[in-house]
């Protein structure tokens, strides 16, 4: 099963200020701030949605195939995917424009000031899907991820002018996007992709009720935090799965991605849905474990081992005939 991963590739810039931003504002200043921080530690992480579940595809052997922009400072980060799995050569490169960015400093009180360049990111729109799929041999799914919102309805209109399902996975941009631009991306998807919050924004952008929305999707997937993830059909039983217990809890950033990257792996190998579930939710834990979207590791042994003991011996020999 091809399955092609579009959204966001982009870098993260992270640093340090060991003081409190509180305390370098003036009150009756606040309209002409001019300030400079000096900071400790500068941490630059690979992201960007698609970049980060197309990570944990590879790391479990199901090549996904990474569409995106990106600009001319990609050569090092498509090495590093390219090293762990993940098909790049349908990642359009800018001749002007570096790769999306995200700038941010944290002071001591865990405030954040942070600046997001799109960049590279606006060219996402010129990609015609048609040519990744003429070049890969044909696509069995499209996960259309937070990306240039142009790039985002044009993916959705050929998915559906060429027969492609596709996946609705806009999360990051339901705030910039108006009620009828998410009835566009959402009408006709196989799956369905949001979290909690984000399911009841959907509805209130959308004015669309829960029955509705779910009469117009194959499945709705909706990640519940610690709780797991429910898995809605109409006229099929609710699925829910649990998650695997924590060993420790670092960092959540990338979680959801790479929830998305373990179901769309089960997918791929033709398990069921609550099997594809408890990947993505097994997968999903060991992010949580790591700071970093793309800093985790895949251990088969240790892998199968929190497997077994979330989900039982059944389940286990299932995914352990898959798992690269």
């Amino acid at each position: 099963m091809r399955i092609a991963v579009t959204g966001s590739i982009a870098t993260d810039h992270l640093m340090t200020f060991p003081g409190r931003f509180a305390d370098q504002l003036v009150a009756d200043q606040l309209h002409t701030v001019s300030l400079s921080f000096l900071v400790d530690n500068l941490d630059v992480r690979r992201g960007g949605v698609a970049a980060n579940i197309c990570f944990g595809m590879g790391l479990l052997g199901t090549a996904p195939i990474l569409v995106g922009a990106a600009g001319s400072d990609f050569d090092e980060y498509r090495a590093w995917l390219d090293r762990h799995g993940v098909e790049t050569g349908s990642v359009r490169i800018s001749e002007v424009l570096h790769t999306a960015r995200f700038v941010c400093t944290t002071d001591a009180d865990h405030n954040q000031i942070g600046s997001f360049y799109t960049g590279a990111m606006s060219e996402a729109r010129l990609i015609e899907l048609k040519n990744v799929a003429d070049r890969v041999g044909g696509l069995d799914l499209v996960s259309i991820g937070a990306d240039d919102p142009e790039a985002m309805l044009r993916h959705t209109e050929e998915c559906r002018s060429r027969n492609i399902p596709f996946a609705a996975d806009f999360s990051q941009q339901i705030a910039r996007m108006d009620g009828d631009e998410i009835r566009i991306l959402l009408d006709g998807a196989t799956y369905l992709f949001s979290n909690e919050y984000e399911k009841g924004l959907i509805e209130s952008k959308t004015g669309w009720s829960d029955e509705e929305i779910l009469s117009k999707v194959g499945h709705r997937v909706t990640t519940l935090g610690a709780r797991g993830v429910r898995i809605e059909r109409v006229g099929e039983p609710v699925i829910e799965v649990g998650c695997p217990e924590e060993e420790s809890k670092a960092d959540p950033t990338g979680v959801g991605d790479a929830f998305r990257a373990g179901f769309l792996s089960g997918l791929a190998w033709g398990v069921g849905l609550e099997r594809a579930a408890q990947v993505g939710c097994m997968l999903a834990t060991l992010v949580i474990e790591t700071v970093g979207t793309q800093e985790y590791t895949l251990r088969r042994t240790h892998f199968m081992d929190r497997f077994t003991k979330a989900y039982g011996h059944e389940a286990a020999a299932e995914v352990q005939q898959h798992l690269a």
